[in-house]
């Protein structure tokens, strides 16, 4: 957590002084994502099971993926300012997870489990392409407005930033793909798992991201429209897959 918070105040300071974001960042960054794994390997040892993938433990691994991603993308200089959200981000859900204990997971099929680290990575895919939408939307809105506060030279100019966009919705996409085929391969009884509503809520999102991309290809959807359907669909996969954990597993009291 502090390799994070330390490699977002980096950035911060590059953005205040008008100096872009510093290399140092990265590499704190990296320290912060090895431990993090770290982590949940250990956990995973120690309660002599698999992957804990309940609530707190989805969404820790989830902001994994997604610092994760953001060095990979960071690391080129295209986008190191997703750091200033997904760093800070990722280590407040490591210390939901940390203090909000863990359990041990049920024997799974390699099956199963090939399935939920699909699930887990596409939503970090597309939870990704969320925050890009909304910086999208920023940059869109202060051109409209022809007003430029310093930080937004931290980001890349706005047609790069727009292909950044559908490039990782593309990514996303296909993870969210092969989650769907794997779940219709691989799960047996949707009524008896509690997967119906989880089901019908992920294709919904991947409709709207199929159809975001067929546009984008087709009639050549950008800007504000690109903005909407990606928050969306986007809404509808958290809906699916986090909505109906909170209510199973912190509310109903099942797993």
């Amino acid at each position: 957590m502090l390799f994070y918070v330390a490699a977002t105040g980096v950035l911060v300071r590059g953005v205040a002084s008008e100096q872009g974001s510093q290399r140092g960042w990265y590499w704190l960054a990296l320290g912060g994502i090895l431990l993090h794994g770290t982590y949940h390997v250990l956990v995973a040892m120690q309660t002599m099971g698999g992957a804990d993938m309940h609530f707190f433990a989805a969404l820790s691994l989830v902001s994994l993926g997604m610092a994760a991603m953001t060095a990979a993308v960071g690391a080129q200089g295209r986008m190191a300012a997703l750091g200033v959200v997904a760093l800070p981000l990722a280590a407040l859900l490591l210390a939901a997870y940390h203090f909000n204990g863990h359990v041990a997971a049920p024997h799974l099929e390699w099956q199963l489990q090939l399935h939920a680290w699909l699930a887990l990575l596409a939503y970090a895919a597309l939870a990704i392409a969320a925050l890009l939408a909304l910086m999208l939307w920023v940059q869109d809105r202060a051109l409209r407005e022809r007003s430029f506060p310093r930080w937004l030279r931290a980001l890349p100019p706005l047609t790069e930033l727009e292909d950044l966009l559908f490039r990782t919705i593309a990514v996303g996409f296909a993870l969210l793909t092969a989650t769907l085929l794997s779940g219709v391969l691989f799960v047996q009884d949707l009524f008896a798992q509690h997967l119906v509503h989880k089901t019908v809520l992920s294709v919904l999102s991947w409709l709207a991201f199929g159809a975001l991309l067929i546009g984008r290809w087709r009639y050549g959807w950008r800007g504000r429209r690109a903005v909407s359907w990606t928050l969306a669909a986007m809404l509808l996969l958290v809906l699916a897959f986090f909505g109906s954990k909170f209510v199973l597993e912190l509310v109903l009291q099942r797993t």
